[in-house]
């Protein structure tokens, strides 16, 4: 039996992601109060033709049920249930400009002074400690309901028939800030920035001339070893421990020179070792200083 628990931040996509779950042929349950999951997996199980994979969304629409969602997901791992927690999160401006397009109703706006942000605040604060509970957090950000749907496809159906964990490695701008999914955050703005070169400052850190430009300074290639000794030691010790999903953010100002060609070396090195790596440039198109 494999279940796979759907919450996070409202309007960061867990609609999308219940019909993407459906369309991989899970048993897909949506708004399901925390006290129903661990009779889930028995009714499941006790069907004639028994259902093998469920999805489930859980979040604040249960109203004072959803209080308990913490204390049921400590029950379920002391069980040791097959289940995994996904958890979807977006950047506030982004939820509130979606809410606004969609003009629905935030769950939470009938508290306080009805705001989105103030709504939006007050999730997150409920979510806080379950998202520490997460086996997959992902950043919708700036994904396409298509992103999404492939991101969760390749996490669920694709790992499936690898063992090694999903490993993500994602090149950002500070000035556009952090990623939220990102569990190792480099910042590689000590290294000399091409922007300040007329030639390279309109290019990126995957033409080779940017490439050369930041690999060539003493301080990259100390940099560049220690981070690999680094990330090579943490893989499979992550992996042993059963995390599924490793995303690593490397940051400079505008995420468009020195932290997209760190994470493309990185990515090399990783693939080197026989690890399944994917790479994604967050910042890499946007016009932006350094």
């Amino acid at each position: 039996m494999e279940i796979v628990i759907i919450t996070g931040m409202s309007g960061a996509g867990k609609s999308l992601a219940i019909r993407a779950f459906e369309d991989m042929g899970f048993f897909c349950i949506d708004n399901l109060p925390p006290q129903f999951l661990p009779k889930i997996a028995e009714l499941a199980s006790a069907t004639k033709e028994k259902i093998s994979r469920i999805a489930a969304v859980v979040d604040i629409r249960g109203g004072e049920l959803f209080d308990d969602f913490k204390d049921v997901l400590q029950e379920l791992k002391k069980d040791d249930r097959n289940f995994k927690l996904l958890f979807l999160d977006a950047h506030d401006e982004v939820l509130i400009k979606r809410y606004k397009e969609t003009r629905r109703k935030h769950p939470l706006s009938h508290e306080g002074d009805g705001s989105i942000l103030e709504a939006i605040q007050k999730e997150r604060e409920k979510l806080e400690d379950i998202k520490r509970y997460a086996d997959f957090v992902i950043d919708t950000s700036t994904l396409l309901p298509k992103d999404l749907k492939e991101k969760l496809f390749e996490i669920f159906v694709q790992q499936k028939s690898k063992e090694a964990m999903l490993i993500t490695i994602m090149s950002f701008g500070f000035k556009y800030g952090l990623p939220l999914d990102a569990d190792l955050v480099f910042d590689v703005r000590f290294i000399p920035n091409p922007f300040y070169v007329d030639t390279l400052k309109h290019r990126t850190g995957k033409d080779p001339e940017v490439k050369e430009y930041v690999l060539r300074w003493d301080v990259t290639k100390e940099f560049l070893q220690k981070l690999f000794d680094l990330i090579l030691f943490l893989i499979p010790n992550y992996a042993e421990e059963g995390k599924g999903q490793l995303v690593i953010a490397i940051g400079c100002t505008g995420g468009k020179h020195r932290s997209v060609t760190v994470a493309e070396e990185l990515k090399k090195t990783i693939e080197n070792q026989g690890y399944k790596v994917s790479i994604f440039h967050r910042d890499i198109e946007k016009d932006i200083k350094g």
